[in-house]
């Protein structure tokens, strides 16, 4: 979630039936209408629980979430410690995780919904970042939760992948993700998309870095697609 968790650049894999492409392959082959609006959607907080998931997943191996600040390793404790776990054990618990526990998320209420609607009127395609090895779990995850859309899987940030997208529509381009990192990397490489902020989980939320003058604010999908059509198709 936080810094913590930001991964070494790789290229962005795109998943059709587990088959994988180079991040300039992904931008090219994932389907896109030139002359309609697209939206790029975040898995995590956006459309999925991932903060009550991985607590669910760390409390089965004898540790605890204290969400105390934005981050995810620094709010991992071993049970009963006062100190957060160290950033090996974090990824160990997060790479295993993606193995055995991505597919495990509440869906964010809402969500499916709002983007079916919005399907009508627009393109819909997700870009989450996560290990290659969550691919699998992570495409069967959205298919559980009726989100069926192309998704490119990323790792880092991701202006580049979202500048290479949005030049392949005439249309207005929106992005939603939790991370302001990844929404100032869109913000410097296409400046021209709207960019859209959620955090599902309420107690991760007022510890958030925001910037909602520079990338609009929505709590819920309740307030996101208004967001949307105002922005995007208004």
């Amino acid at each position: 979630m936080g810094a913590d968790r930001t991964n070494i650049l790789k290229p962005a894999l795109i998943v059709t039936d587990l088959k994988t492409l180079s991040a300039a392959e992904a931008a090219q082959a994932v389907p896109v209408d030139p002359a309609r609006p697209l939206l790029i959607v975040d898995v995590d907080e956006v459309l999925a629980h991932f903060m009550q998931g991985f607590e669910t997943f760390v409390g089965r191996h004898g540790y605890e979430m204290r969400i105390d600040r934005f981050a995810l390793f620094q709010n991992v404790y071993k049970a009963g410690s006062d100190e957060s776990v160290d950033m090996a054990t974090g990824k160990v618990l997060f790479d295993d995780f993606f193995r055995d526990g991505a597919d495990d998320l509440a869906p964010v209420d809402g969500a499916a919904a709002a983007l079916d609607r919005l399907s009508a009127e627009m393109t819909v395609l997700i870009l989450t970042n996560a290990p290659d090895h969550g691919r699998s779990a992570r495409m069967g995850w959205l298919r559980t939760h009726g989100l069926h859309y192309p998704m490119i899987i990323n790792s880092g940030l991701k202006g580049p992948i979202v500048r290479d997208l949005a030049a392949r529509t005439t249309g207005k381009v929106g992005f939603i993700d939790d991370l302001l990192p990844n929404l100032e990397s869109v913000a410097s490489d296409a400046p021209d998309v709207v960019r859209f902020q959620m955090i599902a989980d309420e107690r991760l939320r007022p510890y958030a870095p925001t910037d909602p003058a520079r990338h609009v604010w929505a709590d819920d999908w309740v307030g996101m697609e208004p967001a949307i059509r105002q922005r995007m198709l208004g």
